[in-house]
């Protein structure tokens, strides 16, 4: 499983975010105290707006901010918004043709509830300590 810039930079976006504590910041503050391309972070920052995890504050001194405490955003979501679903084999998908019979599909299926659960376990909260 590959983590793309996408995700990466996502995931420092809202960490940003959730360090300001409510605080208001425009996608220009974002992008250069954490190096993340201004247009690029456009395109994250408007994910995770639609999917509701953050909003916009209008005017002169507006910007983006959580909709939800730290401690309720799961990391888990934010890759989820960014990338889809975690897959790590296309066989847990059902597209395998030897998938009924195959022997290591129960070894993937450990490693991908290993990962979820990795990922739904820690919160924005945990990595702002």
């Amino acid at each position: 499983m590959k983590i793309s810039k996408k995700a990466q930079y996502g995931l420092r976006a809202m960490i940003f975010l959730a360090r300001g504590k409510g605080k208001v910041f425009s996608l220009k503050e974002i992008s250069e105290k954490e190096k993340i391309p201004f247009d690029f972070l456009e395109k994250i920052i408007l994910k995770l707006k639609k999917a509701g995890l953050l909003k916009a504050k209008k005017g002169s001194i507006g910007g983006y901010y959580l909709t939800k405490s730290p401690e309720k955003i799961k990391v888990g979501k934010i890759i989820e918004i960014l990338e889809g679903k975690p897959k790590l084999v296309k066989c847990l998908e059902g597209i395998c043709q030897v998938s009924k019979n195959c022997r290591a599909k129960v070894f993937w299926k450990k490693l991908q509830r290993s990962i979820n659960s990795v990922l739904n376990s820690v919160t924005l909260k945990d990595l702002i300590k």
